[in-house]
Formats: structure tokens, C-alpha cells, sequence
């Protein structure tokens, strides 16, 4: 067990592999469990799990900047995304960057058919072509590798007319950052969030307009009047583009999201990036400013495995990550088994 920012987390020694799956601090496992206990002996209701929605939205809008109604709920980042390309006019022009996660870049691949193009760029051309698309869609922390978008030179794009779509999977938890600007931003839990896989949310800005293509009963202006029969009754903000909750992903949400809401995000960021830096240093390597890095190292895979370290394969290189559990001791423990 190990204690982090005034939490526990029951974490191994030498797990970097956040990028991948983080780890709950004791309270969110705890809610979660209490919750399959409910579900296991019959005792949970269905309109339980509405508060518990309802403050992970309003965590989510404090942690990207923006005010809860403005936020939308989902299953995953794909699904979302594919609500922003699924409403984009036909033969719009979308700029991606090249090795960006395929969350990003497929569902506005999927709208071929009604003629949505979608270019590829390095990320350091990212802003100066974004003149040329109707919309760019970029994470602000590169899964791969850790490269981190420029957000003003994208937020000086969108002044010019271009729309933005930011996913922050990789940066919300870690990075002090304020989204609030973008036209969308989207964003899934189970990596830096610290909560059970199966929950995403959308932020939309109040003049960009999508159309709730997966509109259901949790969709409505009033969800306990709106599980049957016509005329369509949606919600009058981004409610309108929920989609029915994974209830006990929510209620780990419900802590774990304030939680990392409550934290001074500055420290969190100089941590993180403190640890992730650090570690380059150690290998000779410039410091990058991300809490994810990537090392080209012969075997490094094998040797940091051997060695106890959690880390991942991700493209030509071994991605190791580090967030507020995190230590010197697991910098060390990394560099002994590479150096």
C-alpha cells in the first residue's frame, strides 16, 4: 500500500503502465465493490445510480474547465467522437495527426461515403495547416509516446474559424490544463481518472451543434419520463447526447473525479512530469515535460519486465507512464534495469 496526496493506493512497486490502466486510490475500489455488492444480493435500484452520474459529470466539467451542462455522458471515446463525425456536413475536411490514437482518427475515416476527408500531418505541423480543415481532431497528450499537442497555436487556429476537438485521455488527471475553450473535448476514465473501464464524457461548446444520433431514455429533459413512446423529448443541453450509464463504472467515478478535482493540479502536473523527466534524465535523454515517455532501447520490454517494471509496447517503443502513486524508488528500479 502505498500513500500518494492524502490517498492509499494498493499499488505494485514499479507499475509505469498508467497509459494502460490506472490504478484506483482505495476509496473508488471501495464504492465500486459496495456496488457489485448491491448488485450481487438484489438491493440496488435503477435511479441509485443518478446521483452518482451526476457528480462524476459535474467533477468532469471542474477538471476540463467547463460548466456540467455542458457535458455529456458515454461509454467510450470512440462512441463520442463518432457522434461529433457522424454530424459533420458532408465533404468537410478534418486534419489528424499521424500516429494519433484510432479513437481520434476512425470515426471521421467512417464517413467516407458522404465525403468527409481526413489528412494526416506530423504534430508539429498541426497548427499551421489547421487552416485548411473544417475541424482538427488531436489528443492532447500523444498515447504512443507522450508528445504533447500545442494548445495555444490550436486555440488561435479555432479564432480563425477552424474547430477543435481535443481527446484528453491522456492528459486529464495529470496535466493542469483548461479545455474549456476547444469545441469539443472527450475524454475516457480508465487510464489517469483512476475509474473502472466503461465510462467517457464529452464536453461541447454551446455553439457547436451535433445531432444526437444515439439518443435513448437517458437522453430526456426528465430520463424517468422518457423510457417510452414519441415525441422526441430531449434534454436541453449536452444531456441531450448521453447514453444510458455502466452504473458501477459511475459510481467509481463519483470518487474517484472529485478526488482528482480537489488536488492541486499544478503539484500533481510537477510530480508526474517530475518523475516522467527524471527518468529520462537518467538515461541521458532531454527532458519532454509529459508524464508519459517512450525509450528506444534494445530489449528494454524484456529487461524492464524482468526487473518488475509494469510498462507497455506501444509502436517501435516501451511506453512507461507515471501518475501521483508513483516514486523515485520506481525511477530507480526502472533505470537499474536499463542502464
Amino acid at each position: 500500500m502505498r500513500s500518494a496526496f492524502g490517498y492509499d493506493f494498493d499499488v505494485p512497486a514499479g507499475y509505469l503502465n498508467t497509459a494502460s490502466i490506472g490504478i484506483p486510490a482505495v476509496p473508488v475500489a471501495d464504492a465500486v465493490m459496495a456496488s457489485l455488492r448491491d448488485w450481487r444480493t438484489g438491493t440496488g435500484r435503477p435511479a441509485d445510480y443518478d446521483q452518482p452520474v451526476a457528480e462524476a459529470r459535474a467533477a468532469y466539467a471542474r477538471l476540463v474547465g467547463v460548466p456540467e451542462d455542458r457535458v455529456a455522458i458515454g461509454g467510450s471515446v470512440s462512441e463520442l467522437v463518432g457522434l461529433v463525425a457522424a454530424s459533420l456536413p458532408s465533404g468537410s475536411r478534418v486534419l489528424v495527426v499521424r500516429g494519433d490514437f484510432t479513437s481520434v482518427t476512425w470515426p471521421f475515416a467512417a464517413q467516407a461515403g458522404r465525403g468527409v476527408t481526413v489528412t494526416e500531418v506530423e504534430l508539429d505541423k498541426l497548427a499551421e495547416r489547421a487552416a485548411d480543415a473544417d475541424l482538427v481532431a488531436v489528443s492532447v497528450v500523444q498515447s504512443a509516446d507522450g508528445r504533447l499537442a500545442d494548445l495555444d497555436a490550436l486555440r488561435a487556429a479555432q479564432a480563425d474559424g477552424t474547430r477543435i476537438l481535443l481527446d484528453a485521455t491522456q492528459a486529464t488527471g495529470w496535466l493542469d490544463h483548461d479545455l474549456g475553450w476547444a469545441d469539443v473535448v472527450v475524454g475516457g476514465a480508465y487510464k489517469w481518472l483512476l475509474v473502472p473501464r466503461g465510462v467517457a464524457w464529452m464536453a461541447v461548446h454551446p455553439d457547436y451543434e451535433l445531432v444526437a444520433n444515439n439518443a435513448g431514455w437517458y437522453a430526456g429533459d426528465d430520463v424517468w419520463s422518457s423510457v417510452y413512446d414519441l415525441p422526441l423529448r430531449l434534454a436541453k443541453n449536452a444531456r441531450a447526447y448521453d447514453t444510458s450509464p455502466a452504473w458501477y463504472c459511475h459510481v467509481g467515478a463519483a470518487v474517484a473525479l472529485p478526488l482528482l478535482a480537489g488536488l492541486d493540479r499544478a503539484a500533481v502536473q510537477k510530480h508526474c512530469v517530475g518523475l516522467a523527466d527524471g527518468f529520462l534524465a537518467g538515461l541521458g535523454l532531454p527532458p519532454q515535460g509529459s508524464a508519459i515517455v517512450s525509450v528506444r532501447l534494445p530489449d528494454a520490454g524484456a529487461r524492464l519486465a524482468a526487473a518488475g517494471v509494469v510498462a507497455a509496447q506501444r509502436g517501435a517503443g516501451t511506453r512507461l507512464s507515471f501518475h501521483l502513486y508513483n516514486t523515485e524508488a520506481d525511477v530507480a528500479r526502472a533505470l537499474n534495469a536499463l542502464v
